[in-house]
């Protein structure tokens, strides 16, 4: 008697304030993840090496590698570039099935947020280490930096990997580099390749900007700023004769009709250049925190 004595009780309280809901203020709208119109506008296959093509948009960066045993692709690129990537293998002559390894740059939806959707249609299997393959599980849920706010449909890790780690499909090997700053499990790939006849080093790097972060006295993550040194040190010393980035332009090029660099960047530049930029993002905060004290 008494329980329901206090739900009563509570219940008219809580009838009470829907009477007088009008001045409240109105809950927000949702908001979906907005991206520039390079990054949802698809390209045609184009060739960078002998067995390495951009199948993805003109600004987001999805490299398929063909080989002997199948195909390896790495990154997938915004959600609704699921069926275009599918496609752009069709074009290419493959079958979804002949698609057997999935892996990345990170863990964010402009990069990872279709391939979930391959991973359904083709089985390929899917390669990532330990702190992407948390956040891929969650759909980019609880982000260090953005929260909530960019969610894709979540992916499950078929196998962990380790830093220097090769991974190997028929004749494709690649070897994996952990360039933890942009997110905790960014990385880098590293393979050989043949252009114009020449065995050429392919460096596929990732994001080393810190959009909007907290560098300093970041609870989440304390070895932010020690994380992106590091980085850009082992991004400078990569076997590195082309660059290729997930954001196309950051390294120079341009997916059009064809693969461009109109500025091209060695790996030592990239790495050099987001530094300098971290700094004045670093100094900028540190000033910030001081004047406020």
């Amino acid at each position: 008697m008494h329980f329901s004595t206090i739900t009563a009780t509570a219940l008219s309280v809580v009838l009470a304030g829907i009477t007088s809901a009008t001045e409240l203020d109105p809950l927000p709208q949702l908001e979906a993840y907005k991206v520039p119109k390079s990054w949802r506008q698809p390209v045609a296959p184009l060739r960078i090496a002998a067995n390495t093509w951009q199948i993805g948009t003109q600004g987001i960066t999805a490299l398929l590698l063909t080989g002997s045993e199948g195909a390896i692709l790495i990154d997938g690129g915004m959600a609704q570039t699921a069926d275009h990537l599918l496609a752009n293998l069709e074009v290419l002559g493959l079958q979804p099935t002949d698609l057997k390894l999935i892996l990345h740059s990170h863990a964010h939806a402009d990069h990872v947020g279709s391939l979930a959707a391959v991973q359904r249609a083709t089985g390929a299997r899917v390669a990532t280490n330990a702190e992407s393959a948390l956040l891929m599980a969650r759909g980019g849920a609880d982000d260090i930096h953005f929260g909530d706010g960019i969610l894709y449909s979540p992916i499950k890790a078929d196998r962990i990997l380790h830093q220097g780690e090769e991974v190997a499909l028929g004749n494709l090997h690649l070897r994996v580099h952990f360039i933890p700053g942009h997110t905790p499990g960014s990385m880098a790939w590293t393979w050989h390749d043949t252009i114009n006849g020449k065995t050429t080093q392919l460096a596929y790097v990732d994001s080393l900007s810190a959009p909007g972060y907290q560098l300093t006295n970041n609870s989440r993550y304390p070895d932010i700023v020690r994380d992106y040194q590091t980085s850009f040190e082992r991004v400078r010393n990569l076997p590195c004769e082309l660059l290729i980035t997930p954001h196309a332009t950051a390294s120079g090029w341009v997916f059009g009709k064809t693969a461009t660099r109109k500025t091209p960047l060695s790996c030592k530049h990239y790495a050099d250049k987001a530094e300098r930029q971290f700094q004045i993002q670093l100094e900028a905060e540190r000033q910030e925190s001081a004047g406020g004290q």
